[in-house]
């Protein structure tokens, strides 16, 4: 199992420049056939954004692309690795502090389900609801600035993440397009590599940036280097799959649009 892992990661490594190449003709024509002038990203500070920025970048110009940081009471870490990026990169970084946004739509959301008896006078919303919420606010500023500016919403999940349903549904789960969408987590860190992405970005433990230490593998119980496994070999610890499969499962409705009748 763990050769053939390694042997499809050396693969897709040996060929990674002309996989550079066709995600960013790709890119250019969803732009070009959508009739817009750029792309705005979510910059989180993490490995994802990064990467989808740097695409971005080689294929519209810097000229044409906007990254935007979102702080949510996030760790400062990840804001020092969103301006390590845009200093890397030449990606123009605007900063959108929702700090106070949050606050409010969530004290309105807890005083208006106290107020209906849905949560007692002394209960808060839970942390995962906290979470869910702060995405979705960050997905409407990035709508915001990309109607403005007449550009489209670039997706930043990788094929991971889309399999496990390890994205929020209206928040980072939708965008216009998604250049990563079919690559697994461990390709992604190699094509941050080829791309010149800062090796804090690379390193550090993925994180949605939710809740204070919140990481990606913690939440989901397993490492992606065992998801990727999983995903590019249909092998893997038992247990693992058995969880990965479970989350599947139950995350389908992210990835289908709404039954209607």
């Amino acid at each position: 199992m763990a050769g053939d892992y390694e042997e499809i990661l050396k693969a897709y490594e040996a060929g990674v420049q002309q996989d550079i190449a066709t995600r960013v003709k790709f890119i250019r024509g969803q732009v070009d056939r959508a009739g817009m002038r750029g792309v705005v990203a979510g910059i989180s500070g993490g490995i994802d954004s990064a990467v989808v920025s740097a695409l971005s970048i080689r294929a519209l110009g810097p000229e044409n692309v906007v990254g935007i940081w979102m702080p949510a009471y996030s760790n400062p870490v990840h804001q020092a690795d969103a301006q390590a990026l845009a200093r890397a990169t030449g990606l123009k970084l605007l900063t959108v502090n929702l700090d106070r946004t949050t606050d409010e739509l969530l004290g309105a959301v807890t005083a208006g389900m106290q107020a209906g008896g849905l949560l007692k006078p002394e209960e808060g919303l839970c942390t995962l609801t906290v979470g869910n919420t702060k995405a979705r606010a960050r997905m409407a500023t990035l709508y915001a600035v990309a109607g403005q500016l007449g550009y489209l919403v670039i997706g930043t999940c990788n094929r991971t993440e889309i399999h496990l349903g390890y994205e929020t549904k209206g928040g980072d789960q939708i965008c216009d397009f998604n250049p990563i969408a079919g690559i697994v987590k461990a390709q992604v860190r190699i094509l941050a590599k080829t791309l010149g992405i800062p090796e804090s970005i690379i390193n550090k433990a993925p994180s949605a940036d939710l809740w204070t230490d919140q990481t990606d593998e913690g939440e989901m119980g397993f490492t992606y280097e065992e998801a990727d496994k999983i995903l590019l070999t249909g092998e893997g610890n038992p247990e693992v799959m058995a969880r990965m499969e479970m989350l599947h499962s139950k995350s389908e409705h992210k990835r289908t649009l709404a039954p209607g009748m």
